[in-house]
């Protein structure tokens, strides 16, 4: 069932330079996760932050933090970002040779578990893993930027999604990350995603915006 939907700031928009104090002003903001995007400029090309980053951050913010993992191999790193205090931890099924294995890493170490599907990689992936899933992520932009227009095919995605959510029967939270503002907000959740994930639409304007922003995703206004 689709739930209320929630607004996960991606902090790769936000100013590197002031990283504690835009996650503080966020979480104020009303967001309901904090979005870590991890690079390795080699699965996409771009590099961004590593675990001791999630571990200096951990301490600014009791919102879950959701980590998504653009990198390969994953494997070797999820228990680091667990220690360093992720809460989800997303991987690509192209990021590694087992899914289901790397699904059940995660879940050992107390935290939920994400699959994220690139625009072309097709619905199916999940199949066979969805009882070890906790949250399915449609990327709706090739990943490795940000500020990037989304793809509109990836409208059916999502739509495709909820039905095999629904169909499971499991508490599995729809995601979607890539071109998210308030023209597209919308059509996503229309569409059934519940979790927004977005950057440039959430930390435009600076902290005295950031409240307005996230109830425009909401659909606020």
């Amino acid at each position: 069932m689709q739930q209320p939907t929630r607004i996960a700031p991606s902090i790769l928009s936000a100013d590197f330079a002031r990283l504690g104090e835009e996650v503080r002003a966020i979480t104020e903001a009303g967001a309901d996760l904090i979005h870590v995007d991890v690079m390795d400029g080699h699965f996409v090309p771009n590099l961004t932050v590593g675990p001791d980053v999630v571990k200096a951050l951990r301490p600014l913010s009791a919102l879950p933090f959701d980590v998504h993992l653009m990198i390969s191999p994953a494997d070797p790193y999820i228990a680091r970002f667990a220690d360093a205090g992720a809460d989800i931890i997303t991987v690509h099924p192209e990021a590694g040779p087992h899914l289901h294995r790397t699904l059940r890493q995660i879940a050992s170490l107390g935290k939920k578990a994400g699959v994220a599907l690139n625009p072309a990689t097709p619905v199916d992936a999940v199949d066979f893993v969805i009882k070890d899933i906790d949250l399915i992520l449609v990327m709706s932009v090739d990943p490795g930027f940000g500020n990037q227009s989304f793809i509109d095919s990836q409208y059916d995605k999502i739509r495709a999604l909820r039905s095999k959510i629904d169909t499971s029967g499991r508490d599995i939270d729809l995601a979607v990350d890539g071109g998210i503002n308030a023209e597209t907000a919308p059509k996503a959740v229309g569409a059934g995603a519940d979790i927004l994930i977005a950057g440039t639409a959430t930390f435009t304007g600076g902290a005295g915006a950031y409240a307005d922003n996230i109830n425009r995703l909401r659909g606020g206004g």
